[in-house]
């Protein structure tokens, strides 16, 4: 990664994981990072350890609510007029029983699309602002497990399954990215929109108690399993990072290496749902009622 970038970086989620490892290897090249985070105490606690450890750049916090859509709107408000870099990564993790947003949307779709959805709306007259700016949206390998989406009930009311909900909201991730794409380029906007997923990396997605740790049992097998298969935090941010340099539009990263859980960054593989372009334009005309969020391309 080329050094003293010095961009503005919105990074949600950056308190754990992956994110935390992303933002501090932004911090170390330079560049300015805010970390969007629920929990402003665990955000503050991080922002310390990467400003000990990283002083080539700086970084702050900030509240951001992803399952809270007036929060959303709230934190794109306060960002800077101008945004370099705006890196979707947050996220929930399969929760056992079906749980809703503030607005009363099935919390995985909710928070790891439609906040996201919302959010990179409100905040696109800033990315304009600062010229070619870049949107990474983190997806999943789970997007390939899932069932197309079905729009007469997307919010699983009816026979709600935790591991189809994560599958169907990372699948929903990348046909979002991909489509920004197609109408930024299609607008002539000079914004970049790619997506990544980090394969299988031992995050705090597996124990979070709004998700895979509500359950204990799954939580306990989980944390056992990923001891024989998953790659660090920190290797599983290398594909984000990977897909901000040298990604490039409409681009998807991910590990090469055992069927994509592992490795170093590179090219991953699309599924055909993912490439779907009618199925990604109905989701966003779809996600934009939902939401209340219309993007402005004039």
């Amino acid at each position: 990664m080329p050094d003293n970038k010095q961009r503005r970086v919105l990074l949600t989620g950056g308190n754990t994981g992956i994110g935390y490892f992303t933002a501090l290897e932004l911090v170390k090249q330079g560049d300015h990072v805010t970390l969007a985070c629920r929990n402003l105490d665990k955000a503050n606690a991080a922002a310390q350890k990467i400003a000990a450890e990283a002083p080539e750049g700086t970084v702050d916090t900030a509240h951001l609510d992803l399952a809270d859509l007036g929060s959303v709107r709230d934190f794109a408000e306060s960002a800077p007029d101008a945004v370099d870099v705006l890196i979707n990564n947050a996220g929930v993790m399969m929760p056992a029983k079906r749980t809703e947003t503030k607005d009363g949307f099935e919390l995985q779709f909710g928070t790891n699309h439609l906040g996201h959805f919302a959010l990179t709306g409100h905040l696109l007259p800033k990315l304009r602002a600062a010229g070619n700016a870049t949107v990474v949206t983190v997806s999943s390998v789970a997007h390939k497990q899932a069932p197309k989406l079905n729009f007469d009930d997307l919010q699983a009311t009816r026979g709600y399954q935790p591991q189809r909900m994560y599958a169907n909201s990372k699948l929903a991730n990348l046909l979002f990215a991909l489509e920004l794409q197609r109408r930024l380029d299609k607008a002539g906007i000079p914004i970049t929109s790619n997506a990544a997923h980090p394969g299988i990396s031992e995050t705090a997605l597996y124990t979070s108690p709004d998700g895979l740790g509500s359950s204990k049992i799954a939580s306990i097998g989980a944390s056992i399993g990923l001891k024989f298969i998953s790659q660090s935090a920190k290797a599983g941010a290398l594909p984000t990072l990977y897909a901000l340099e040298s990604g490039g539009p409409a681009s998807y990263s991910g590990p090469k290496s055992l069927f994509e859980s592992r490795g170093a960054p590179g090219p991953a593989k699309i599924s055909a749902k993912a490439q779907d372009a009618a199925l990604a334009d109905q989701l966003w005309i779809a996600s934009e009622k939902l939401t209340g969020v219309v993007y402005d391309f004039g």
